[in-house]
Order: structure tokens, then sequence, then C-alpha cells
């Protein structure tokens, strides 16, 4: 990638109808308009063609440029930031953002020579110099604005700031975080200057809203390869101050004996997340990948038989998710779904060393319900060793696992899976009221299916009801 040729080329996302009609409005009530961030960047690199955001930077008249716009898409204005005189019109399935130049001195620039032009101004108070590139939406001249050197820094897949590191993460912390992410979105190198800011500030990371740093969390999970951006924080510490429980996977292998020695802990959470997000995992899934392991700092032992152990880690580590997914603020759903991933990950690999059962493999069916097959996902991911042939014979048996669990659902319907006599009709077949009982006899009927004993069929059921009644309300 090219200066020359990048400054030559109009970005396409200024060739998009709605940008066109945005710049005559802005044209005609003679105000200047620019396009600015990410969609200029991403413009320049050829990622994210159809934004859902598009960022305008305007001279003057914030609220009469969105109202113009408003009018002109049959839309509506909405104030998001008064403070900084932003405005946004949706229409379409996009936002259009409208900003003013930023006027006064921040805090952490008050000692520090800021130009007096406000174009100038406002790009290089933005967090990195990707982010910090404009593209002049008037009629002339039609060119980029790139104080800070974006441009070039594109072209050194480089993250930087526009001003001393220092400065401008002070004026965010969260920067510490969306530098990590965007290295990771784009596998893009981090300034040293930048990288050492980062550690110098790291503690500064815990004053921003914890909702704020999941957002940040969850885009560098959904990142093509994650483990760049975790292995960042790793090497700053910003792992250590804002996900404790991550880091200390890392500190598993400070300890080691002649006879055993456990692998890399952190490393093997690294690949198998790597894996996960190659092979197509969704959100959830990774962030599963992620934590899978999490229970082992917790319940790892010393057996001098059979080196370090970690029994019941995927349980404490069920627990844990459950706990940080509610200090993460992460929606019920997704920590519903995690958790129960954490919980169940062992289980394919167990059971093809206990012997692949139908009752087995029909319980763990019914246990992942409609995740099976990203619990299957992460459990093949899981399957991770320095040696290939144990890596062979591992996806083997657990493929065995898996042509069995597929058979046992489909001829038993196990997604939907529940007793097929529901609470009315043992109400009246038992002359019981509503109550505990109803759902132990509903429980009883749903275990014996489980355990064979029945198949999943209404009649067969009613029967097994018939038989338990009377010795379970005894």
């Amino acid at each position: 990638m090219r200066s020359s040729k990048i400054t030559a080329v109009i970005p396409k996302i200024a060739k998009r109808s709605a940008v066109v009609r945005i710049a005559r409005i802005a044209a005609d009530a003679g105000i200047d308009l620019y396009l600015v961030g990410g969609v200029v960047r991403d413009s320049l690199t050829g990622q994210n063609a159809s934004p859902a955001n598009i960022d305008f930077l305007v001279s003057e008249g914030v609220d009469k440029i969105a109202g113009l716009v408003a009018q002109e898409f049959k839309s509506r204005v909405i104030k998001l930031n008064p403070k900084f005189d932003t405005c946004m019109v949706p229409y379409r399935k996009v936002e259009y953002e409208f900003s003013g130049p930023k006027k006064d001195l921040i805090r952490a620039t008050q000692k520090t020579a800021l130009p007096s032009d406000l174009l100038t101004r406002d790009l290089i108070l933005r967090d990195f110099t990707i982010n910090a590139i404009a593209f002049s939406l008037n009629p002339t001249p039609r060119q980029f604005h790139d104080p800070a050197g974006g441009i070039k820094d594109l072209e050194q897949r480089a993250i930087r700031t526009p001003l001393d590191p220092h400065i401008t993460l002070q004026e965010d912390p969260l920067r510490i975080m969306r530098a990590i992410r965007f290295a990771a979105q784009l596998d893009f190198s981090i300034a040293p200057d930048l990288m050492e800011a980062m550690h110098d500030l790291k503690e500064s990371l815990l004053k921003t809203a914890v909702e704020r740093r999941t957002a940040e969390l969850l885009k560098i999970l959904a990142a093509p390869k994650p483990s760049l951006g975790f292995k960042l924080m790793y090497v700053t510490g910003v792992l250590d101050v804002a996900y404790p429980e991550i880091a200390a996977l890392a500190k598993l292998n400070q300890q080691s004996t002649k006879r055993r020695h456990h692998k890399d802990v952190f490393e093997h959470t690294m690949k198998v997340l790597d894996t996960v997000a190659e092979t197509g995992g969704e959100l959830d899934t990774r962030l599963a990948a992620l934590l899978h392991d999490i229970g082992k700092p917790a319940t790892r032992r010393y057996d001098a038989e059979l080196g370090w152990t970690f029994h019941g880690h995927e349980v404490i580590g069920q627990r844990m998710v459950r706990k940080l997914g509610k200090q993460w603020r992460l929606s019920t759903t997704m920590i519903d779904r995690v958790s129960k991933m954490v919980r169940l990950h062992m289980r394919p690999i167990n059971l093809s060393d206990e012997g692949v059962t139908d009752s087995a493999v029909r319980r763990l069916g019914v246990q992942a319900g409609a995740d099976i097959e990203e619990l299957i996902r992460l459990c093949r991911a899981d399957v991770t060793s320095a040696d290939p042939r144990k890596i062979k014979r591992y996806l083997e048996n657990f493929e065995r696992v898996v042509a069995h669990l597929v058979e046992v659902e489909e001829r038993d319907e196990l997604r939907a899976f529940q007793s097929p006599v529901r609470g009315e009709e043992i109400m009246a077949e038992t002359g019981l009221r509503p109550g505990p009982m109803i759902g132990k006899l509903k429980k009883a009927i749903e275990e014996a299916i489980l355990d064979g004993i029945i198949p999943h069929e209404h009649d067969a059921a009613l029967e097994y009801l018939r038989k338990i009644k009377d010795e379970l309300a005894d």
C-alpha cells in the first residue's frame, strides 16, 4: 500500500449514495464536511465495506446539518453527547454520526502546544494515527487530511498515537485496550513507546466503566486470531490488572518436578481459542475457549504418580464463569451458554476413555441441548499436544463419541428432551395436586429414558409412571 496511490483515490465510502446526498446537503448549507475515523481507515485498508456507523466531522452547525439530513432521509435526530456536540441520524440500518471539532484543551494536554486549525487539532486529539485521517467531502479540494501520519502507519501496519502516548492514554485509559483490539483485528504491531505507556498506565484502566472494557474484550475475542490480543495484554501487564483470573493461567508453570511438568496452560488456552476462531466458532464459544481452564489454578494438586492434576476444574470453572460474567456485565444468555460449555468441556473426552454407552451420550446430548455443535467444536480444539500421535489417538476416540452422539440424538430426538408425560397428565393419572411430587415423578421418567430403561415415547413413559407412582409417593 503506497501513500501516492492511496491519496489519489477517493474512498469507496465517499461514493455511497447516502454519503453523496449528505455531502450535497452540507455544501448547500455552506458547512465544511469530512469523513473521519474508522470508515476512512477501513476504506484505505479494504475492510468493512458495509459499516454500521459512519462518522462525519463538521466545521460548525452540528445540529443544523443533522436536522437537514434527518429531513432528507425522513428520519430523526438523536443527540448522543451534548458535551462533545455529537448527533446521530439513523437511516437504513446505518448510523450517520455528526460531530464538531474539539475546541477545548483536554486536561492531559494543557501543557502541550496544539495547532490552532480546528480540523488538525481534532485529528491529533484522537486515539491513534490510523483513526486520525479525514477525507474532505467539500466540492473542492477533495483530499485526505493526515496531520499525524496515519496513512504511513497503515502502510507499516503500526498502531501509534498522534501525541505522546502517555498524554493520549491519560485522556481515556480505555485506549489501552483499544490499541490491543486494533492490533488483534488488523494484525498490526504496537509502537514501542505506546507499549511502554500502556504498561506504565495499566492501572488506570480500572477507572473506566466495566461495560466499556467488556465491549473491547468481546471485540478482541471476535478478531481473526484472538490470541494476539491476549498475548499483548499479558506482556503489557494489562491482563494482571483487568483480568487476573486469566493471567493466573500463565503462572501455573512456575513450579515443576523432574518427573512431571504440565504443559503451559496459558499457551494451551491460546491455541484452543485460535482454533475455535479459525473453525468459525461463535462469540460465546470463543469466550468458553478462553475460560475453559479458568478453574485450574484453584484445583492444582501434585500427585506422586500422576504429576500435576486438576480434578474438578470444570466444576470450579463453571462457578467462576458465572461470577465473572456478572462482574463483566455479560448478558444472562451468554453467561448461561459459556458456563455450560465450560462445565461440559471434559465430558466427551472422558467418555472416550470410559466407553461410549447410549446412556452416557444421551445424557451429554440432553445437557448440551442446542449448544452441542459448539461444545463439540470446543472439545475438538481442546485436543492439543506436542506429540502428533497423541493428538491423532485422542481425536479418533473423540470422533467415535461424536458419531455415537449423533446416532443417539437422531434416534431419540434429544434436542427438545423432556418427559413425554406432562404435569397435567401426571396429576390426572395419580390424583395428586400441584406440588413437588409432580416434578419428582417427571424427573424419574426423564432419568429412566436417559438410562435407556424405557424408550423416549409417550406410551412407554405413561406405563412407567403407573409402575413407579405408588413407590415414589410413599
